[in-house]
């Protein structure tokens, strides 16, 4: 089995460890960091549990390599709420009852941050449209569009 060492930076912490080539980077990040909010779902990229942002952008976590993160700055669920960056975005979510099972959110929340940020509207359209790359179960989608909504139309940031 072929290992690399590697370094990646979890939530402004460097992390560095010998891993398998194929370890995924959702698994590093639960397994090396002990960072479970992000979930393995589908292991296929389908569902979006697995949604972490890297170097800014959001990635699903189960499609790309941990070795290909070597030296990328990772920002998990848990780092967003240590920095309280997307505060609003999870109140809303809380709110709005827009994480029932919790199984989704927290890669629904990387997604419509991105949204948020980048300047999206309160289109309830095209917020579908960039949430649907995350698949929830529980709450039919509505819940979350409107805690989306809700915090673009106050105008105070995510």
């Amino acid at each position: 089995m072929t290992t690399h060492d590697i370094t990646i930076t979890i939530n402004g912490e460097a992390i560095t460890a010998t891993v398998p080539a194929r370890r995924n980077l959702v698994d590093f990040i639960r397994q090396e960091a002990g960072l479970t909010g992000s979930h393995v779902g589908c292991e296929h990229g389908v569902c979006g549990a697995c949604t972490v942002e890297v170097n800014g952008t959001p990635v699903r976590g189960c499609l790309m390599l941990a070795v290909q993160a070597d030296g990328a700055h990772v920002t998990t669920v848990e780092g967003l709420a240590d920095t309280g960056r997307g505060h609003r975005l999870r109140a809303a979510f809380q709110t709005h009852n827009a994480l029932q099972c919790g199984f989704c959110t927290p890669g629904m929340l990387a997604s419509a941050l991105e949204y948020v940020e980048g300047g999206g509207t309160a289109d309830r359209t095209a917020i579908r449209e960039h949430i649907s790359g995350n698949y929830c179960r529980c709450t039919g989608y509505q819940a979350i569009v409107d805690a989306i909504v809700e915090v673009i139309e106050t105008g105070e940031g995510a």
